[in-house]
């Protein structure tokens, strides 16, 4: 599991060595800016290792970010940078935080530098990649992953682990984002590494292609592991299809004890905390006075309730829970028959609306070259 540091954020040591190192950079820009082509600044060294940065949807304690951290790592190959929301914002989509101020923290998760992050997975990236953070200009790939769930048709509008790799698309970097297909009561942490060597050799050869100038442009990849990851039959390039998880609303019983998770992570600031409660009891205190003359009553059924007299108001509460998918198409090239039927499944998807053919013809031929390439070597 990963550990955070949660301690004074101008006190890290990894903070203090970054900006150091963002310091050192502006003082010798002068000597760089001669170094300058069209594709970015060159290298300083032709030994400097590939920058990658790595983010997730679950939060940065999970144990599939640390798992593929420690993997990437292992080979000495590869700098790998962390910048991960501080809990689990899986569902939160392609949310940004405005008005609001963001908590970093540094920390460590599988013996890298890394940045804990009270934002989004889209808000992490695109701090990261502004140069606030770390010293490098810009990573080569951006990998959103190892996350615990499929993420398939429709549910990739509400993954906030694919905003991550969007987000870094968006930004003009390539990306990937890796997800398992988990099942509740049948999975375990050991399929998370499974699934972590399932996608190495894509990883590898992303980057090395990235370099080239050959890897698939205006897409990113969405890498979907089966649950098996070790028996998998292969890699399929897929289709997202028209499925989504089905989204039930739940009537919440008022007796309930609602932990202050609830209205806010409870790893923020004092302050923070002290100023929504302020303005949560203005808020409060306005409601009260526009509703003087009339009664609350909560009720846990509209039905059982009929109707309300003109000096009452009904309060209720609510919570969202996911069901499983129902499957309903049969088309073997669509992610989520393809995933279900125990392939690893590679889905480019686009910021563009009409490129669907073209991209993903070109994510075949890659995919096919890449692979093929790594298994000569």
């Amino acid at each position: 599991m990963a550990t955070s540091v949660k301690n004074n954020f101008m006190n890290q040591p990894a903070l203090v060595s970054n900006l150091k190192q963002a310091l050192t950079r502006r003082k010798d820009s002068s000597t760089v800016q001669g170094n300058r082509t069209n594709e970015g600044i060159i290298k300083a060294s032709s030994n400097s290792k590939p920058v990658v940065l790595i983010t997730n949807g679950e939060g940065i304690d999970s144990p599939g970010l640390t798992f593929l951290v420690q993997a990437l790592l292992r080979d000495t190959l590869l700098d790998v940078h962390v910048c991960a929301p501080q809990s689990d914002r899986s569902m939160c989509g392609h949310s940004v935080t405005t008005r609001e101020t963001l908590a970093v923290c540094s920390a460590e998760v599988g013996g890298a530098n890394a940045f804990q992050v009270s934002g989004t997975p889209a808000d992490c990236v695109s701090l990261a990649l502004s140069g606030a953070l770390f010293s490098w200009s810009k990573p080569v790939l951006v990998i959103s992953g190892l996350n615990k769930g499929a993420t398939c048709g429709y549910d990739t509008l509400y993954s906030g682990a694919i905003a991550g790799a969007r987000e870094a698309l968006i930004c003009g970097v390539p990306s990937i984002c890796i997800s398992l297909n988990w099942e509740n009561n049948v999975s375990c942490e050991s399929d998370l590494k499974d699934a972590v060597t399932v996608c190495l050799p894509m990883i590898h050869a992303a980057i090395r292609d990235i370099q080239k100038g050959i890897f698939p442009k205006n897409c990113f990849l969405n890498i979907g592991i089966p649950s098996c990851p070790l028996t998998n039959k292969g890699v399929k390039v897929t289709r997202k299809s028209a499925e989504r998880s089905c989204l039930s609303w739940q009537a919440v019983s008022t007796n309930r004890n609602f932990s202050a998770g609830h209205y806010m992570s409870n790893q923020q600031s004092l302050g923070i905390m002290l100023a929504q409660l302020g303005k949560d009891a203005s808020a409060s205190a306005a409601a009260r006075r526009l509703n003087s003359n009339r009664k609350n009553v909560e009720i846990e059924s509209v039905g059982v309730a009929g109707k309300l007299s003109s000096q009452q108001t009904m309060k209720r509460h609510f919570r969202m829970e996911l069901t499983q998918k129902v499957q309903q198409n049969t088309e073997e090239d669509l992610d989520t028959r393809a995933l279900e039927d125990g392939f690893v499944t590679v889905t480019p998807l686009s910021l563009y609306a009409n490129a669907h053919i073209e991209i993903q013809s070109s994510v075949s031929s890659w995919l096919a070259i890449a692979l093929n390439g790594d298994k000569s070597n």
